[in-house]
């Protein structure tokens, strides 16, 4: 049984609350490249240039890439064989967001629901806790801004629409948020389990590299046919037309009950943060 002290996860939160939300991934970046000689829109490769430029300088200076530093989201995959000594895990992963958000000098979103009152430190954060094999710690944490939130969706739709339906339902949800999220977006998309599950795997499906293949043909496949019909809306990047509305399309997909056909869009912006550790 190994030993792990919770104050080193502590600090490995604080500093991948920073570096998420100062240095944007070299998949993101790559999918800028792409898509910016792709485009026919002069403004919308004028937009991709600016988000590449904006990304340079938050990584160069060590600020923000976006003024909306987002709801802290912890996943934790939690070796079977390892102990935890000195004190409570979420408790260790609140503070490492306190410390991170404010010594990182990033804005503190949280509210209370009703008053809007602002906690003041970011906490509490969102975490979703996996026990896996081995005696390893690994922390990933996805900073999650509420535009790109705001446009996200559940739904439990009628089995017999099958893939068609489902195809429907996640290229009119991106029309419908037109340029709210800050495109051009990643699109996680969580298909089957149950009302919460399915909402879990859309986010989770967007911690997958850009680029990446879906490992199953099927889902991989289903992707690129929603990416395409996304791409053909002329939303275009912040909105303002193109063709690159989407990055990506990640689908995740689960078994679910013979009466339901649960289905779930996390849509994220162009600010696709999310950094990792290995303890």
């Amino acid at each position: 049984m190994r030993e792990v002290d919770i104050g080193i996860i502590t600090e490995k939160v604080k500093s991948l609350c920073m570096e998420a939300n100062f240095d944007l991934g070299k998949d993101v970046l790559d999918a800028f490249k792409k898509a910016k000689a792709k485009e026919e829109s002069p403004t919308a490769r004028e937009i991709l240039g600016q988000l590449e430029e904006n990304a340079s300088i938050a990584r160069g200076e060590r600020v923000g890439i976006c003024q909306d530093t987002g709801i802290a989201v912890v996943f934790v995959e939690m070796g079977q064989d390892i102990h935890l000594v000195g004190g409570d895990l979420n408790h260790a992963i609140y503070e490492g967001v306190r410390r991170g958000y404010q010594e990182g000098y990033l804005r503190k979103s949280l509210c209370h629901p009703f008053t809007r009152a602002n906690t003041g430190d970011n906490t509490p954060a969102v975490i979703h806790v996996e026990i896996v094999p081995g005696d390893k710690v690994k922390l990933v944490v996805a900073p999650k801004g509420g535009g790109s939130e705001n446009m996200s969706r559940v739904t439990m739709l009628i089995p017999a629409v099958g893939k068609k339906g489902i195809v429907e339902y996640v290229v009119r949800r991106v029309k419908e948020s037109g340029g709210f999220p800050c495109p051009p977006t990643i699109v996680g998309v969580g298909i089957g389990g149950t009302f919460e599950e399915t909402a879990l795997l859309a986010k989770k499906a967007l911690l997958r590299p850009i680029g990446s293949k879906n490992p199953d043909p099927e889902l991989d496949s289903l992707e690129g046919e929603i990416l395409d019909e996304i791409n053909r809306l002329g939303i275009g990047p912040q909105g303002l037309g193109g063709r690159t509305t989407s990055l990506a399309v990640h689908i995740n997909m689960m078994p679910c009950h013979i009466a339901s056909l649960p289905l779930a869009v996390n849509i994220q912006c162009h600010a696709h943060r999310h950094k990792e550790a290995v303890i």
